[in-house]
């Protein structure tokens, strides 16, 4: 069987105190008290759906606004803890972005209680420092930002 398979978009830009990664807050009560809790705006795509297509698109679901149009490169492909590969594609993006609203869920809450309630997929989104960054975001995804940091200019080889 194969690994299902995510896409999505790491925003960066510079910032007053170095590099800033634009990350999405997961919502639900899973994730409620998570250190853990951020994520690059990503979701699931079919084989039929090009990775940078289904990012763009899971971007403005999860987000509440449309992908910025730039210039995004194939930053990598990362195994998450449940197996799932996230394909991320990065960009500079010196314009504002804000999170607007996200699509939701329905989850059985509480677990045995019979009852439906919806939550949103992300429940807020805003831009962090990358270092700081490095302590919020899910740690299958730390990786990411080790290889934006890495192609940025100016960053040792």
């Amino acid at each position: 069987m194969t690994a299902p398979t995510s896409a999505g978009l790491l925003l960066h830009r510079p910032g007053d105190a170095g590099r800033e990664v634009f990350l999405g807050r997961m919502g639900g009560p899973l994730w409620t008290r998570r250190p853990r809790a951020w994520s690059i705006p990503k979701g699931l795509h079919t084989a039929e759906e090009a990775p940078l297509d289904a990012a763009r698109r899971e971007f403005e679901e999860e987000i509440g606004v449309p992908a910025p149009e730039l210039a995004y490169a194939l930053l990598g492909a990362y195994r998450q803890r449940s197996g799932k590969i996230v394909t991320v594609f990065a960009a500079e993006c010196t314009e504002p972005i804000a999170f607007a609203s996200s699509n939701t869920f329905e989850l059985e809450w509480p677990r045995g209680s019979g009852v439906l309630r919806a939550y949103p997929e992300i429940e807020t989104a805003q831009w962090h420092p990358l270092e700081k960054a490095r302590g919020l975001l899910v740690a299958g995804q730390v990786p990411a930002l080790d290889d934006l940091e890495r192609g940025l200019p100016g960053a040792a080889q």
